[in-house]
Formats: C-alpha cells, structure tokens, sequence
C-alpha cells in the first residue's frame, strides 16, 4: 500500500481540517511541515507535474509576498516562481497530499475523497 504524505503548515485552517478529516476515517499518512523541511525545486516541479498544473495554479494569492513581487502585474517563467516558492513557502497553496503518483492540491478540503 502506497504511503500517503500531506504536505501542510500546521497553523493552516484548511490544512489543519485535512489533517483531522483524514484521522477520522482512520487514514495512514504522514505529515511533512514543508516549513520545516522545506520543498526542493526537484520535488515542486514533480508535485506539480503529478497534479497537471503549473506553478501559478498553485500561487497564494493571500500571502504577502504575492503582492511584494506583483504576481498580478508581472509575469514570471515558472522556472523564477517555482524559485519564489522554495524560498517563500507562504506562496504555496495548502496542502498537498501526494500518494504514489497521484498528488492532489486539497481545496476544498472534500478533494481528499479523490485520493483515499
């Protein structure tokens, strides 16, 4: 059985909510604070790769530094937000839950039903 990781910060609402509804319906997983192990640009890419999406689809646009480098104005290749990312975790959506090759950015948190 494939191990499932939930990619989260610990004082995230949503992220927070994912971890609970996963422990209710008695889910194995692990949980990485990618704050604390923070994401390489090897592993984002592969993340964003395994969901279908580019790096902007991902973007927290409520972060702060999402407004400092006008991502609403300006455009960035993915290769310079993907560096934004691993050096700016806040401008990250949350969480991601990665299981085998399926990873899924879950929000709203009733995604999660896609990958258990």
């Amino acid at each position: 059985m494939e191990k499932m990781i939930v990619y989260h910060k610990p004082t995230c609402t949503t992220s927070r909510k994912v971890i609970k509804a996963l422990e209710e319906k008695g889910v194995d997983f692990e949980k990485v604070n990618y704050y604390k192990k923070p994401f390489t640009k090897t592993k984002l890419k592969n993340l964003l790769r395994a969901m279908n999406m580019k790096a902007q689809d991902i973007l927290r646009k409520r972060a702060k530094e999402y407004k400092e480098f006008d991502f609403k104005n300006k455009k960035y290749t993915q290769a310079e937000i993907i560096d934004f990312m691993v050096q700016y975790p806040d401008l990250i959506e949350r969480p991601i839950i990665e299981k085998g090759d399926k990873v899924i950015l879950a929000r709203p948190i009733e995604k999660i039903e896609e990958i258990i």
